[in-house]
């Protein structure tokens, strides 16, 4: 039997040193809470 090799390649799972699209995110996250405040107020909750 033969051991694993200490420097075995890892799987990139997408930690915070990962760079993404930043801006697209920001967008879509305030059109994410600009539709749910117009649910909230057409459904009468606010």
């Amino acid at each position: 039997m033969t051991a694993h090799p200490a420097t075995a390649t890892r799987a990139v799972t997408g930690g915070p040193e990962e760079d993404g699209p930043e801006l697209l995110e920001h967008v879509m996250g305030w059109i994410l809470v600009a539709v749910f405040a117009m649910l909230v107020t057409r459904l009468g909750l606010l």
